[in-house]
């Protein structure tokens, strides 16, 4: 049945351009940026777009560490889209992190190395923001080709740590046990598990194998 749906899919998937969706994915963005920008963000604005940035870097995060168990369980391939996906994830963790040196810190380096020391939370949320930087330098057609395929795949396989410290930090912000960040940080756990497990044949395979 999945495989019904599946291959039509795919086929009608094929016709997507790219590149639009680029635009499209930075829709959230402009969102939290005007309601900031015209006073619709609260009392603390700068926090309220600190924070819808880090969700929605986290957000597209899951989003492209769904595509490879989603083509091999179900069919469904949305490879084409998964670099779309892991870029904005990057430059929306890269707005979440401008924000706080520059509207929240403004730049003040003795009190973003307070934060740093007080609240390692902070720590966390750096330490996947540079997990996601070279796996965002070299995202590109010709870096794949200059550092062949066998240890582009390895070094993009910093994905799953990133997420699993996109995980904590927002745990560790939050200090609460509520629905949000628990079901986040369960569907991260979920996807690194399946990424330990043996791997599963995609399903066109499993078909053409019975």
């Amino acid at each position: 049945m999945a495989l019904a749906i599946a291959d039509p899919l795919n086929q009608r998937l094929k016709g997507v351009p790219v590149w639009p969706l680029y635009a499209v994915a930075l829709i959230p963005a402009a969102w939290v940026w005007w309601q900031a920008l015209t006073g619709q963000a609260g009392p603390n604005p700068v926090r309220e777009l600190e924070h819808g940035l880090g969700i929605w870097a986290f957000r597209f995060m899951i989003v492209a560490l769904v595509v490879t168990p989603l083509r091999d369980w179900t069919g469904i391939s949305l490879v084409r889209f998964r670099r779309m996906l892991g870029l904005t994830a990057f430059w929306y963790a890269l707005m979440h992190l401008g924000v706080w040196l520059a509207l929240d810190r403004q730049f003040a380096w003795s009190a973003i190395t307070a934060d740093l020391l007080k609240r390692p939370y902070i720590i966390v949320g750096m330490l996947s923001f540079l997990a996601l930087l070279p796996m965002a330098i070299t995202s590109t057609d010709g870096m794949i080709r200059r550092m062949g395929a066998a240890s582009w795949k390895k070094l993009h396989r910093l994905a799953y740590p990133a997420g699993l410290l996109m995980a904590l930090h927002y745990l560790w912000l939050v200090k609460s046990w509520t629905a949000e960040p628990l079901t986040y940080a369960a569907i991260m756990v979920m996807l690194l598990a399946m990424r330990l497990l043996p791997r599963q044949k995609p399903a066109r395979a499993r078909r053409a194998a019975t």
